[in-house]
């Protein structure tokens, strides 16, 4: 029985021996299909648009199920494709090189063993896969969720936005993990540190910035000895990531040059062509989203002071896609540690100091676009 496409409706004659579950009502369900094999068969690892009741009448059944939470690692078939809620994957010999999210997938799975008489409820959305003794026999019924039924077509491209939304949001997190620790992590070799920036930062352990941005002044009074070594070796690495990345002749090719291994640097005009930097292959992005937020502050105020053509060519030929996510990041978490007036301050101070505010901001936001545009594509 097919209430979608009578059409499809090839044993109709049949269901008059096959009784509805007591909880179903008849009208709202979409299918009543017959399954038999007489072979061991397994099936495609797949989901159902519809909550589906699996009823083994003769026979075993293996069923193995996935929350739709675990659907990237199963990686689906493209949506424009004609079996889009299958997966990709070959569950029995599965290749990480290809699918490497897919390593961890069977942490997430439930294995349930049918047999004559047992049933089993499928989720709407839950992708299973099924393996099937010699010979067995099983009706399941279809039928649409509360949810499914309650959402109207005229607003299925507003869910579908937020879903993507969310869906990026969330990846964006993943591809950006807290740090280990509440302290100023840098990992730079003593030969990034001992970079071309040594003379700029040749007195630099005489020059601080106040912890507050009192009334409308910066107060740049402080030893900068009172800063942790630790935002010391940040800062000196920061600067001579700049000034080695900025002398390389050709500035198309600078954040290659910097973060090597393949990467890409997104070309204008051409968004394809922009990789997802990740932040371990990325010095810059690295140091930023590794600073404490009050010490990154410190750090910048500095730079606008001292090196202002250094803070514009990092903000403007150095921030990767994921450099400009984790610059924006720690914007935020500076912001909450700040009052009002000294947030407006700090921001008038950074962007007071460059050649042009508005190339700098705009060359942020496309940092911030093409970091969710590749984590969109890469991942759904």
């Amino acid at each position: 029985m097919n209430a979608e496409n009578k059409g499809r409706a090839q044993l109709e004659v049949l269901l008059e021996d096959i009784q509805m579950p007591a909880f179903l009502d008849k009208s709202l369900l979409a299918s009543v299909n017959l399954w038999i094999n007489i072979a061991e068969a397994r099936s495609s690892t797949h989901y159902d648009p519809h909550h589906n009741l699996l009823c083994l009448v003769s026979g075993t059944k293996k069923v193995v199920l996935w929350p739709p939470s675990a659907s990237p690692m199963l990686y689906p078939m493209p949506l424009y494709g004609e079996a889009s809620n299958h997966s990709s994957l070959t569950l029995g010999r599965p290749d990480f090189s290809l699918h490497p999210r897919a390593e961890n997938l069977m942490d997430y799975s439930q294995k349930v063993i049918l047999k004559a008489g047992d049933a089993l409820f499928i989720p709407e959305g839950w992708f299973h896969q099924v393996d099937s003794d010699n010979l067995s026999i099983a009706v399941n019924f279809w039928w649409q969720s509360n949810l499914t039924r309650g959402i109207s077509e005229h607003m299925d491209s507003y869910y579908l936005r937020r879903i993507l939304r969310r869906l990026t949001d969330k990846e964006m997190d993943l591809m950006l993990p807290k740090p280990a620790s509440v302290e100023c992590k840098v990992h730079e070799s003593k030969r990034t540190l001992n970079g071309d920036a040594d003379g700029d930062l040749h007195n630099v352990d005489k020059v601080s910035v106040d912890g507050d941005l009192e009334g409308k002044e910066v107060k740049l009074e402080s030893a900068i000895c009172h800063m942790e070594p630790s935002a010391l070796q940040a800062l000196h690495a920061l600067v001579s990531l700049v000034h080695n990345g900025v002398n390389i002749p050709n500035p198309s090719r600078v954040q290659q040059s910097l973060l090597g291994n393949g990467a890409i640097a997104c070309t204008e005009g051409d968004p394809k062509n922009c990789v997802v930097f990740h932040l371990e292959d990325d010095p810059v992005a690295k140091i930023l989203w590794n600073t404490e937020p009050h010490t990154l502050r410190t750090m910048l105020l500095y730079m606008a002071d001292k090196f202002p053509r250094t803070l514009e060519a990092l903000i403007l030929h150095l921030l990767s896609p994921v450099g400009a996510e984790a610059l924006t990041r720690k914007f935020d978490e500076i912001d909450a540690e700040c009052s009002e007036e000294d947030r407006s301050k700090f921001y008038q101070i950074i962007y007071g100091a460059l050649d042009d505010q508005f190339a700098a901001m705009d060359s942020i936001l496309l940092g911030k676009e093409s970091f969710a545009m590749q984590v969109l594509l890469g991942s759904y």
